[in-house]
């Protein structure tokens, strides 16, 4: 079955647009407990990201690169922290895509502070002031 040009426009069309869920994650070593927290635009790509680096041993997220080397790809998790409601408007309007960036960010500020995953606790890198 092939789809028409036009039904793939709208299709392709309707999922830009579509509502992805955004927020942050942490990605947990199951071992020591250490954790790497982050904030995204589309959560299911970053957990599918995880799991797409664990299928191939590969990382591309440095700051786990050594314990990754240490305990494997299989000792760490994704969990989802928090999530952002969506509104009511459309997702094609780059100022409307903005807002929601400046949420995430905010809310991955917030997550930081309550967590302060740095050193022992943690692989985020602390920001210079």
């Amino acid at each position: 079955m092939t789809l028409d040009k036009q039904r793939k426009k709208e299709l392709a069309s309707a999922y830009k647009q579509s509502f992805r869920p955004m927020g942050v994650y942490q990605i947990r070593n199951v071992e020591n407990g250490k954790v790497y927290v982050d904030g995204s635009m589309d959560l299911d790509g970053a957990r599918n990201r995880l799991a797409f680096m664990k299928q191939t041993n590969l990382n591309t997220i440095m700051e786990l690169q050594q314990d990754w080397n240490k305990y494997g790809g299989d000792c760490f998790v994704f969990e989802e922290l928090d999530q952002i409601k969506p509104r009511e408007e459309v997702l094609n309007d780059t100022s409307e895509l903005k807002k929601y960036k400046d949420e995430v960010d905010a809310l991955l500020e917030l997550w930081l502070e309550k967590l302060q995953p740095y050193g022992d606790k943690g692989y985020n890198k602390t920001k210079r002031k």
